[in-house]
């Protein structure tokens, strides 16, 4: 398959993507999952990736070297590489949550593991590594022995559809208990493996929690978007004068409560309130209550959590977000912000960190960054890959 030139660079500098319309009009019409070479406009090798027939991305890339295939060795030898460096860069035995495998960044696009305790839970993100799986979970047999493997599909069809799962599908090893608990540092969490998408701890924050820990001694947090109090649970340990956490779900802070329980806190000492955040925020400035710290972790798109029946988008509606949280941070007070979006570049979200801090009258000074943990490792070339976003900044 030939790539334009541009691509061609893009791709031997690291990109591990060839997007549909780089392709041209040509119609293409190989079975998902075929092993594709990708070659420049001179006809020079570039590259060798799977065809996905039904997503955005056409070509997921695997190797730059013409002499390796896509096969099981393949993954063997990568998922032994990707263990091998976590033994390295973290503490295994400290920490209950682990990305094994990232994705496009330890060479198996598309693949994803994360370890809860001594259960494995595999995301895949394209129809096209379906052939690859029975290999990925073996050779994670072969690594860790697992006491289970849970899988998860995310891959999206070209029209947004995403397979519907009543939860994961159990396919190595005995069922997992639906309340797990893991370590993280010194405390506790509830996770769930089997759930159909997220466990309900994101491993990819845990050095946000950690400035959350760092940065709270006596002040009064607002955890917005609190989900299942991961963040909640950090200030508090960290010692928080006060938590309270908005959330429009009521299960979610259910398992929060859980969550302080298990790491030794009084479940009911946090401030649990369902709602709409936007609303709960204007409630707040009625009543004149403010927080020393409030903490900003959105989802990239909900349904509920905006305004006049608007969906909330990150892209669209973060500035105003963050407007309305500083409204209700003293002066003085720390923002933490954060977004996990690869559709928000770093210069826009600064650029709305910028826009929403001028439209409540003050400013920010960013005084804490906080990047993907090691686990997470990303390669230069592929930007989506270092996705996060975190800071912590002083309200004017």
């Amino acid at each position: 398959m030939r790539l334009p030139g541009d691509v061609a660079q893009r791709v031997r500098l690291g990109h591990p993507w060839v997007y549909r319309e780089a392709l041209g009009p040509r119609p293409i019409s190989p079975e998902p999952g075929t092993s594709i070479d990708l070659v420049d406009p001179d006809g020079e090798f570039v590259a060798r990736g799977l065809y996905d027939a039904d997503s955005s991305i056409a070509v997921r890339v695997f190797v730059r070297n013409p002499d390796i295939q896509i096969d099981g060795q393949l993954v063997r030898d990568r998922v032994r590489a990707a263990i091998a460096l976590r033994k390295r860069v973290v503490d295994l035995d400290k920490l209950g949550c682990v990305r094994l495998l990232n994705g496009e960044s330890d060479g198996l696009p598309g693949m994803v593991v994360e370890r809860y305790g001594d259960y494995h839970v595999v995301q895949l993100y394209s129809a096209a590594v379906g052939g690859l799986r029975d290999d990925l979970f073996d050779a994670l047999t072969e690594e860790l022995h697992p006491k289970a493997i849970y899988e998860q599909r995310r891959y999206r069809s070209l029209g947004g559809e995403a397979p519907r799962q009543a939860g994961a599908d159990l396919v190595r090893g005995n069922a997992a208990p639906v309340e797990l608990e893991v370590v993280e540092d010194d405390l506790k969490f509830v996770v769930d493996v089997t759930a159909p998408l997220s466990t309900g701890l994101f491993a990819d924050l845990r050095e946000g929690r950690r400035a959350v820990r760092h940065w709270a001694n006596g002040r009064r947090v607002l955890n917005l978007f609190s989900y299942t109090g991961a963040i909640s649970v950090y200030a508090q340990a960290g010692g928080a004068a006060e938590v309270c956490a908005i959330d429009v779900a009521a299960k979610a802070h259910a398992r929060a409560r859980r969550n302080f329980a298990a790491s030794g806190f009084d479940p009911e000492k946090p401030e649990h309130i369902v709602g709409d955040v936007f609303k709960v925020l204007a409630r707040f400035v009625e009543r004149g209550r403010t927080f020393d710290m409030v903490v900003v972790d959105p989802p990239a798109f909900a349904s509920a959590a905006a305004r006049g029946g608007k969906p909330w988008s990150a892209m669209r509606d973060y500035s105003e977000l963050i407007t309305a949280a500083l409204d209700v941070l003293a002066p003085g007070g720390l923002l933490v912000a954060a977004s996990s979006t690869h559709k928000m570049t770093p210069d826009e979200f600064e650029r709305a960190l910028a826009e929403g801090a001028m439209a409540a009258r003050t400013r920010l000074q960013v005084i804490d960054r906080r990047p993907l943990p090691p686990d997470f490792p990303t390669v230069p070339g592929f930007p989506e890959g270092n996705y996060l976003k975190f800071i912590v900044a002083v309200r004017g």
